[in-house]
């Protein structure tokens, strides 16, 4: 199987877990839909394929820092917003100082009908040039990624880890239509570290598991 090799780095990281919604907690590594989001930040046809991430591996020792941020709580619309009335405090437990490499495999949808062997191509040119659609990030808007092609001579960090049930995505990867309607399906696996090093199953594996519709 083909792969898409790239190392991915940052100043900050929030991989926030679901039940922390106010006070955000993040994960110690990345989950499989944070890794598609950074690769989808650079390359992203989705009614074509979606990214089938494979590995990730952790290449810093994993440190935690705290602090808070002034938010709104509402959302920006047409109206006017009050910021004196609408300002929260929210407390967050992140991540420093990160840098990951992620393994993924670019999987057609059944409708594709080009040559996948091109696919793989173009990802590789907007990663050597740097070219994205959208900034990634780690977790969250305000903390930007970086990215490079990987030359694997960073080792993962000698480190175990059971994490539990963690994230594996929060759409349908089999959903290939294009809508800001789109309904999330969460899906969850039992993710483990070993000598800094997450292997992820395929999404149809029967180690992932599919919940219903998040309303």
């Amino acid at each position: 199987m083909k792969e898409i090799i790239v190392e991915v780095w940052g100043e900050f990281a929030c991989f926030t877990q679901p039940y922390a919604k106010v006070e955000r907690l993040t994960y110690a590594f990345p989950t499989p839909s944070a890794a598609r989001g950074i690769l989808s930040a650079i390359y992203n046809k989705p009614k074509e394929f979606y990214y089938q991430i494979n590995r990730i591996e952790i290449l810093n020792p994993i440190a935690y820092i705290n602090f808070k941020c002034n938010e709104v709580k509402s959302r920006i619309s047409n109206k006017p917003l009050d910021v004196e009335e609408d300002r929260t405090q929210r407390m967050t437990v992140a991540l420093q100082n990160v840098r990951y490499r992620i393994y993924a495999s670019i999987i057609p949808h059944l409708a594709f009908t080009g040559k996948e062997p091109q696919l793989y191509e173009q990802m590789l040119r907007r990663i050597r040039t740097g070219k994205t659609y959208f900034q990634p990030s780690m977790g969250l808007r305000q903390f930007p990624a970086y990215f490079e092609e990987s030359d694997g001579k960073i080792p993962p960090i000698d480190m175990d880890m059971d994490a539990g049930l963690m994230v594996y995505d929060i759409f349908d990867l089999h959903d290939n239509s294009v809508s800001k309607k789109a309904m999330p399906k969460l899906s969850l696996f039992h993710a483990v570290m070993k000598n800094g090093v997450v292997i992820i199953p395929p999404y149809d594996s029967p180690e992932v598991l599919k919940g219903a519709k998040i309303c």
